[in-house]
Formats: structure tokens, C-alpha cells, sequence
């Protein structure tokens, strides 16, 4: 059996992740969702995405 007193339990912390996001897009429609996402999505910085000469 596993460790009672550990100290991140990652099931629970992706099931609560999964619900508040399933009620977040509640009554949206995949393009809708779609673009919420991408709208909280960190903007790719120049340095991540320029090419090393």
C-alpha cells in the first residue's frame, strides 16, 4: 500500500484539475474551448523561438 502521508497526491490533484476545467467549458463549443485555451496559453518568447546561429 502506499504512503499515507505523502506529501502531492497527483490523482487527486488531476481530477481536480479535470473538473474545474469541465465546468469552465460547460455549455462551450469545441471552438469555443479552443480558443479559451489558447487565450490562457503563456505567448512564445523570441529567445524559445528564434534559431541558434
Amino acid at each position: 500500500m502506499a504512503d499515507k502521508n505523502k506529501a502531492f497526491d497527483a490523482v487527486k490533484t488531476m481530477r481536480r484539475i479535470r473538473d474545474n476545467l469541465s465546468r469552465r467549458f460547460k455549455g462551450m463549443t469545441f471552438a469555443e474551448q479552443k480558443q479559451a485555451i489558447q487565450a490562457a496559453q503563456k505567448p512564445k518568447t523570441e529567445c524559445s523561438t528564434a534559431k541558434k546561429s
